[in-house]
């Protein structure tokens, strides 16, 4: 199956890290290189490197981007610090994250990301370690409910999750549509004649077995301490959980003072680290819209960095 994603905002990622031709830019992930293959061919001096934990995807890339300025490794995003180190670069002036799921993850049914084709369960973008397989048949009922609450924002996560638990009493848990109908016998008739009801739960389980929340905290902290002075960060979410935590990292870089409001002076010494160039996240043209209906939800927001 060919490795097919359409790059989402990609005009406006590419303004927003205002590349210079010898600049050291990073893709954290890299996904198809639709991205990648745009901020490589604008420099020439400079560099590019573009970082992936699904194998497959660095084959991909690898192969885009040969002739380029690039550089492609395998690895997490968390892991910029150590893969910067082992390439012997000390900074970036660029760094870019989309943080949806690939077309092609989605479109290729052995992954078992959808809902919509009949997959063994697993989920997994480094094709390695815990699978949704796993997550539904080992957790505990309060434990699933906890993850399809949270990471799926999903209020019917208690009957889901007990659903669940009944099912796999009588056999394991296997494949993707199997969930699928569990989930949908788990709400009432009203939510399913609305739209399909597993969205929530499918989503809450990827980000459980990928640690995405985890794995974007300690990211961003890392990205942004990797800047040079003059460098940006362009992130982009596709979900309120991820927005909401990058706005709120951002705002604290951004921060100055952290005295008490009822002290006279300010003591700490704390001045901004960094600037927001998007006051409000970026969205999607309608064009856009129209022409790649996955890039419905995405939001880009970018900071640069003012000093060390």
């Amino acid at each position: 199956m060919e490795f097919k994603h359409v790059s989402v905002l990609l005009d406006e990622c590419i303004e927003g890290l205002n590349i210079r031709p010898d600049g050291i830019y990073c893709d954290g992930t890299a996904g198809g290189a639709g991205h990648s293959k745009e901020i490589a061919k604008r420099l020439d001096s400079g560099l590019l490197v573009a970082v992936d934990r699904d194998p497959e995807a660095v084959a991909v890339a690898t192969e885009r981007l040969a002739g380029l300025p690039a550089k492609v490794v395998r690895g997490n995003y968390s892991e910029l610090d150590e893969i910067f180190e082992r390439l012997g670069l000390e900074g970036a002036d660029g760094i870019l994250m989309d943080l949806g799921v690939s077309s092609y993850q989605l479109d290729n049914a052995e992954r078992g990301f959808s809902y919509h084709n009949d997959a063994p369960l697993d989920m997994r973008m480094s094709s390695e370690g815990l699978s949704a397989k796993d997550v539904v048949n080992d957790y505990d009922e309060q434990r699933l409910a906890k993850i399809i609450f949270e990471y799926g924002e999903e209020k019917f996560s208690r009957n889901i999750a007990k659903k669940i638990v009944q099912a796999r009493e009588e056999k394991p848990i296997e494949t993707t549509l199997e969930l699928a109908e569990i989930i949908k016998s788990a709400v009432p008739q009203k939510v399913r004649r609305e739209k399909n009801p597993c969205k929530k739960t499918f989503q809450a389980i990827r980000i459980e077995v990928n640690s995405e929340l985890e794995h974007l905290s300690t990211a961003l902290d890392k990205a942004f301490d990797l800047l040079n002075v003059g460098g940006r960060l362009c992130i982009i979410t596709f979900h309120s959980l991820e927005d909401r935590l990058v706005k709120q990292r951002f705002r604290s870089f951004c921060q100055g003072c952290i005295c008490p409001p009822d002290f006279p002076v300010c003591v700490c010494g704390r001045t901004p680290r960094g600037k927001l160039i998007t006051r409000k996240p970026i969205e999607p043209s309608q064009e856009e819209l129209e022409m790649n209906k996955r890039s419905h939800s995405a939001k880009l927001r970018i900071i640069e960095k003012i000093k060390d």
